[in-house]
């Protein structure tokens, strides 16, 4: 029987990725695991199989699934890892067609193939695991990636008075809808405070949205290594992390407040279950309804109290 240590935990993903790194690699990582990290392109040795775990990461592409049916007696456990409704077309049906897509052909379509293969379901939080809960998930929580720890010790210069106050939202491109909500309340809080610049990250689409709007900067959609390397650089002071009531928001895990802290930023988040879990009003970031005139008067609030902003982001990091 081999011994715990020599059990080699396989990571199946498209390529370096905040789920893995928020939620996976910590996970095996905390269990003392050997970690051999794969694309869809990188088909490992029978060697390699023999005895180990292998763990999808949110997608099955087709060479793996093949390679899994072929050496299925040799694998010890098959995992699954989803952080977003992967499962459910409805939640996903109002996503951008390509993504859509994306999720009917990656991860929908390879539900009765994964319980065929006996694969257990692991989840980013309780919303996903009560949902599948005849899978019995396991829940994975979000952890700040290794490499990322020195940025919560890092001093961050505060702003002066007459300073730009960098107000930002990072999302992708499932989060068109709380793009359009946000958009206004950018706008205002553009308009009554001049120190304010906004960023986003998004694609065409995002710059039509936001054009127009003074001091508002879109960055292209970039991969996860540069997303990070992103990170590190200093300068940002608000982050914004709106979530709308929708079927696919509800599965939505607390990342994002991973983000902002690691930014050296504080946070304004959605107020409900998802955020609700980690972010404590006034203590760590705050919480706001989904109401876009408190949203204007959170980032108003924020960008002119530079000692709140100081004790919310101790907070934060105290808790990371």
């Amino acid at each position: 029987m081999k011994q715990r240590e020599n059990i080699k935990h396989i990571v199946v993903e498209e390529g370096a990725n905040p789920s893995s790194d928020y939620f996976v690699r910590p996970f095996l990582s905390g269990a003392g695991a050997d970690i051999v990290r794969c694309s869809f392109a990188q088909l490992p040795s029978a060697d390699l199989l023999d005895g180990a775990i292998v763990t999808f990461v949110r997608y099955v592409p087709r060479k793996w699934r093949q390679l899994i049916e072929r050496h299925q007696g040799v694998i010890q456990q098959l995992n699954f890892f989803m952080d977003d409704d992967l499962f459910s077309w409805p939640a996903f049906a109002r996503m951008p067609l390509r993504y859509q897509w994306k999720l009917l052909r990656l991860s929908w379509r390879h539900q009765a193939w994964l319980r065929a293969m006996g694969a257990k379901l692991l989840v980013s939080t309780p919303y996903l695991q009560q949902r599948y809960a005849e899978w019995q998930p396991q829940l994975l929580a979000p952890q700040v990636p290794a490499g990322l720890l020195p940025l919560l010790g890092r001093e961050d210069v505060e702003n002066s008075d007459s300073a730009p106050i960098t107000v930002f939202y990072h999302g992708s491109a499932s989060h068109g809808a709380d793009l359009n909500w946000l958009r206004p309340v950018i706008e205002k809080a553009l308009a009554a405070d001049k120190r304010l610049v906004f960023e986003v990250i998004g694609n065409n689409s995002v710059n039509r949205l936001f054009k127009g709007l003074p001091r508002a900067h879109v960055i292209h959609p970039m991969k996860w290594g540069s997303y990070q390397a992103l990170l590190q650089r200093p300068g940002r002071t608000i982050g914004l992390a709106p979530l709308l009531d929708s079927p696919f928001n509800r599965a939505r895990s607390h990342t994002k407040f991973l983000d902002i802290t690691l930014a050296g930023a504080v946070g304004i988040f959605a107020r409900g279950p998802v955020y609700g879990e980690v972010v404590r009003d006034g203590e760590n970031g705050l919480l706001l309804p989904m109401d876009q005139a408190a949203w204007v008067e959170g980032i108003l609030r924020l960008a002119s109290d530079a000692p709140l902003r100081n004790q919310l982001l101790c907070g934060a990091r105290a808790c990371l």
